[in-house]
């Protein structure tokens, strides 16, 4: 069975550099590397937002907020997709969820998710 698991959240200063990582395993993950996958986050209180997608092809996805920001891309041979997090700001702490889709292409849609990962925790201080 596939798994997702997160790392790489911690505490920064606001205007700081974080880079996410979501290791898939399991004996299908290469598989999981040609559907959707996207980063979301969620603080206590609020729903979960999506961050950002990367579809089958490698196009990119962000919410307005991160643009400029952001980068998330991933690496086949280690089934593993990333989210570099520049200019970081208060707003951004969150807990930092990564998931995989149904599809090649990406919705911003919580149905469209297959599996979630556990999430990792990033705090921004200003």
């Amino acid at each position: 069975q596939v798994q997702l698991v997160e790392s790489g959240g911690e505490s920064v200063q606001a205007g700081g550099s974080l880079r996410l990582s979501c290791q898939i395993s399991g004996r299908t993950a290469h598989t999981y590397l040609g559907y959707c996958l996207s980063w979301h986050r969620q603080v206590p209180g609020k729903q979960r937002e999506g961050v950002a997608t990367i579809d089958a092809d490698g196009r990119t996805d962000y919410v307005d907020s991160v643009k400029g920001r952001f980068t998330i891309s991933k690496d086949y041979a280690k089934t593993t997709t990333y989210l570099q997090m520049n200019s970081l700001k208060p707003e951004d702490t969150a807990m930092y969820y990564c998931a995989v889709g149904w599809d090649r292409v990406c919705a911003w849609t919580v149905d469209s998710i297959n599996r979630w990962g556990k999430g990792t925790q990033v705090t921004v201080s200003s």
